[in-house]
């Protein structure tokens, strides 16, 4: 049945009624729960001093977002300003040498905050995999490639290549692997675009170029060679209708999101909570189900901020980034389940999309999602918890091709097509709630523990069998039905919009 199928406007209003009674009153639960545990011996680490004047204090777990926005704010703040301005005046007054400018800003930002070491690490594997890609052979590109990133990602490798930086300062580890991997990356997609080019092969300047683009060198996203080759080779540099304005709008989003975050923080502990397991067996299910799902809100929204800050400097620089990723509340499908949009792209051009083809068949796809999820625990480093995590997705991904293959059938295709296009879409949401389930689960293994996750499943599986396991699921159906809804008007103005273009 198609996307567009509409609902009473009255069942959408319970729907969307239920939802947010669901989501206070869960909310109310785990704002309770970090009320009473701020004195916990436990969450002491996770825990520090705040805003004393509302008596709150601020969770503080995650050391990314701490340190990003205290001691690293000012050098991200000034290092990224000043790529604004040496790209502004090189914009006005030699727009065909821009990329050369911020290929020369970018190597001082990193010579000056990492050091000459590292600088000499990362441009001995850009020389590398250019050397490999003058040869045009994709197998030899995968392969260097692959050996280049597990060298940042495996033992010993990793620690003797990090072992060559000096000093030490906060996030150093953070700016060595993710500039080492990003830049890896970066280096397999110009090698193989090197092969997909007929005549002649791209210069290494043009990969130094790509490659210290600095808003994309140590956090992301990876965009494409081809893409950022054609985009930053353009020299009439025209701005769309109403672009500024909506850079300015993302920017203020942005910032918005970071300060509800903050704020946040200080009522909500939502990151701590799951490390004290004795207290959090306390919460009630739907209290538990409400903290399993706020970890993954609060995940994209990191994402959604660090990729947003360095897609607005992208488009100061007339540069069309990824876009960021899909929030986590309006996924029911695993193939729509990312929280890096540009490694998604690459990931998708150059090994799920080139292996699975137009992902129909059950083995091909079955292939790419294995070579994929192989690939994503390189990238992500080869562990335990991340092993079970690509198994977990992995299986999910493939489910989802099984379930439509089998309900494709003859018999079933008839019985859908005897029914109402509303109750049709009743039917998927309830699959879609099950499957939007999945996903927080599957996924809470990689940002939390595996022990908060087994908890998790427990309770919402076993323990609060069926009372919670039905009323969950139900408010989980009644939300996956507001997100086809919202699916269905923006079909509609897409087919508006197509069709305004055709006349």
């Amino acid at each position: 049945m198609g996307v567009k199928t509409m609902l009473p406007s009255y069942e959408l209003g319970f729907y969307a009624l239920t939802v947010t009674c669901a989501v206070v009153y869960s909310g109310s639960g785990i704002f309770e729960a970090s009320r009473d545990s701020v004195n916990r011996k436990a969450f002491r680490d996770g825990i520090k001093p705040g805003w004393h004047y509302f008596g709150r204090k601020m969770d503080v777990a995650d050391f990314e977002w701490v340190m990003w926005f205290t001691s690293f704010r000012n050098v991200i703040i000034f290092a990224l300003s000043g790529h604004v301005l040496f790209g502004k005046i090189c914009s006005m007054t030699v727009p065909q040498h821009r990329a050369v400018v911020y290929m020369v800003y970018g190597v001082l930002a990193v010579l000056g905050s990492m050091g000459l070491v590292y600088l000499m690490i990362i441009l001995s594997h850009c020389l590398v995999l250019y050397s490999v890609a003058l040869a045009k052979q994709k197998w030899l590109c995968y392969a260097a490639g692959f050996c280049c990133l597990a060298s940042f990602k495996m033992e010993p490798f990793s620690s003797w290549q990090s072992g060559f930086v000096t000093g030490a300062f906060d996030l150093q580890d953070v700016l060595f692997y993710g500039g080492s991997s990003f830049t890896i990356m970066r280096c397999m997609s110009f090698a193989l675009e090197s092969c997909e080019r007929k005549e002649g092969i791209y210069s290494i300047f043009d990969l130094l170029k790509y490659n210290f683009y600095l808003p994309f060198f140590f956090f992301g996203p990876v965009m494409t060679f081809d893409q950022f080759y054609a985009q930053v080779s353009t020299r009439e540099l025209r701005r769309k209708d109403d672009e500024m304005r909506n850079i300015r709008v993302h920017a203020l989003l942005h910032v918005g999101a970071i300060i509800a975050v903050d704020i946040f923080f200080h009522f909500f502990y939502i990151l701590t909570l799951p490390s004290d397991l004795k207290f959090v067996n306390r919460l009630s299910d739907w209290s538990l189900a409400g903290l399993a799902y706020s970890n993954l809100v609060y995940d994209w929204v990191k994402a959604a901020v660090m990729f947003g800050v360095t897609n607005t400097i992208a488009r100061l620089d007339h540069l069309d980034p990824p876009q960021p990723p899909k929030c986590i509340t309006m996924l029911y499908v695993f193939a729509e389940t990312h929280f890096d949009r540009g490694i998604n792209d690459w990931l998708c051009k150059y090994v799920y999309d080139h292996i699975g083809e137009n992902h129909d068949n059950i083995m091909k796809e079955l292939m790419a999602t294995i070579a994929t999820f192989a690939v994503t625990t390189l990238w992500l480093g080869p562990c335990e918890i991340v092993y079970i995590w690509s198994l977990f997705n992995c299986f999910g991904l493939n489910f989802e091709l099984w379930v439509q293959k089998f309900f494709q059938q003859e018999l079933f295709a008839k019985l859908e097509g005897k029914m109402s296009a509303a109750m049709s879409r009743r039917i998927r949401a309830a699959f879609g709630a099950v499957n939007f389930w999945a996903i927080v689960l599957y996924n809470i293994l990689a940002l939390n523990s595996m022990e908060f996750a087994l908890l998790v499943t427990k309770r919402l599986l076993l323990t609060g069998f069926p009372a919670s396991t039905l009323s969950i699921w139900f408010i989980t159906y009644c939300g996956v039905q507001l997100i086809k809804e919202r699916e269905r008007i923006l079909a509609i103005k897409e087919e508006t919009c197509d069709k305004a273009k055709v006349e």
